[in-house]
């Protein structure tokens, strides 16, 4: 027994080489998501550059369509972490049956729900509190990225596949080039260039629809070219496999029950901060569209831990998944506090690329300094949960994410708007506490050690 146990501690990876691993990971999404995040800045620079209500429409229909994509987030983190566990043990023929299966239901689901977003776009705009002035853009927009949301969950799929069986720099590659059709075609259809007519956020919803296109139909030609680390056949592997289909499930369906809650409260919560009126709402948007900057190193981060544990499991290494998923949250704390500082003492300036009016600038500047003292907790969460979600270990997640969107985001943001009358920084001081409470709650869930024992 004591032989045994030496052998694996001498085979067992050196912290400098788990390190490489997580960045050789990472390192790509890190980069996919900065360069995304630059170009959605980018974005909304250009659709900020018409006026508030344009820059109130596209963030009351991003809420809503983020709540329509949490749908298939059971099949998304259900697909990565059993390609993940396959991939660690070497049978990647079953590995891109898996995503076979998590393709073709994507396809049936994302017929449906791309119809009922461009039917029912108007009806939902003004459940967010949307003004005459608002759906006088935002209908036309919301219409148009709605009817084309099938790209996206397409394309989302393929990726979370290709990230399950290591492969993190094709969906760098190819949200990164999508992005910048996205930019470029923002210019030329808000503004009207190259003789094309001015659609102003009309526009803007029209690149973004293609772009997905152009993502989705650029991952299919990778995967069924097969020189990546899954391949598709056109032939078979599609008819649905309830076996398959139920472990993707069993694993995805709490993390798809997380993201319906958290979309939901991110709604609710968007409401709240609706009924300051449409320029508090800009610079609610305006400090939301920044904040996606520190989203990216836990993001990236947890990807890296969603791997790494899920094939150190495979492998039946408990003790190195352990020490992956460590290594990632400290790596990605350590990017995120840097973010944070950034935000803290540059905020201003940030959002002065945004906007020329300095009451916006300034109430930007003072909600992200507010946010900024949550940034370690939001790195820990994202990141351990990301370990949690590779281990299988997908419910304690929802129920962090419950308590903390709801208790701290929805219901103390709504007591600091509504109560307090601390207007829109009291709703950020909600956000932060949604952050430092799921930050303790997953932190406790992690050094339990339960999550070594989940099967799927």
């Amino acid at each position: 027994m004591s032989k045994l146990r030496d052998d694996n501690e001498v085979s067992r990876p050196s912290q400098g080489s788990i390190r490489r691993k997580v960045w050789n990971l990472s390192a790509p999404t890190l980069v996919e998501m900065f360069l995304v995040s630059l170009t959605g800045m980018a974005d909304m620079i250009q659709v900020g550059g018409i006026g508030p209500a344009a820059i109130t429409a596209v963030g009351l229909t991003n809420q809503p369509m983020l709540l329509l994509q949490s749908v298939f987030q059971a099949l998304n983190v259900g697909t990565t972490a059993l390609v993940a566990r396959l991939t660690g043990v070497g049978d990647d023929r079953k590995a891109s049956y898996v995503l076979k299966q998590t393709i073709a239901v994507t396809f049936l689901l994302g017929i449906a729900i791309s119809a009922f977003a461009g039917l029912c776009s108007r009806q939902i705009l003004v459940f967010m509190g949307a003004g005459p002035d608002v759906l006088a853009v935002g209908v036309p927009y919301f219409q148009v990225v709605g009817y084309g949301f099938i790209f996206n969950a397409l394309a989302m799929a393929i990726a979370a596949g290709l990230r399950g069986a290591g492969d993190t720099l094709t969906p760098m590659t190819v949200n990164l080039v999508a992005n910048v059709i996205n930019v470029i075609f923002n210019w030329i259809l808000i503004w009207g260039k190259f003789g094309f007519p001015r659609w102003g956020v009309f526009g803007a919803g029209v690149a973004t629809t293609f772009s997905r296109f152009v993502a989705c139909v650029w991952f299919f030609y990778l995967a069924i070219k097969g020189d990546k680390a899954l391949k598709l056949s056109l032939h078979d592997g599609y008819r649905l496999d309830a076996e398959v289909l139920g472990r993707i499930y069993n694993i995805g369906l709490p993390a798809a029950l997380e993201q319906l809650v958290l979309r939901s409260g991110q709604v609710m919560f968007a409401k709240v901060v609706s009924s300051l009126g449409t320029i508090v709402f800009a610079a609610h948007q305006v400090g939301m569209n920044i904040l996606s900057l520190t989203f990216m190193p836990g993001q990236a981060f947890a990807t890296a831990a969603t791997t790494l544990v899920g094939q150190s499991l495979g492998r039946e290494d408990p003790e190195e998944a352990e020490r992956c998923a460590y290594t990632s949250r400290n790596m990605g704390l350590a990017v995120g506090c840097i973010m944070a500082f950034i935000f803290l003492f540059f905020g201003k300036y940030l959002a002065m690329l945004y906007t020329n009016d300095m009451s916006v600038a300034e109430l930007t500047a003072t909600i992200l300094k507010i946010y900024a003292v949550a940034q370690p907790f939001q790195s820990t969460q994202f990141i351990l949960a990301g370990g949690l979600r590779g281990a299988g270990d997908t419910r304690y997640p929802l129920y962090s994410t419950a308590a903390g969107m709801w208790i701290g985001r929805v219901l103390l943001g709504w007591f600091f708007v509504n109560v307090a009358h601390l207007g829109l920084p009291g709703a950020w001081l909600g956000m932060a506490a949604d952050q430092i409470g799921r930050g303790f709650l997953i932190s406790m869930r992690f050094r339990t050690g339960r999550w070594k024992e989940v099967a799927v």
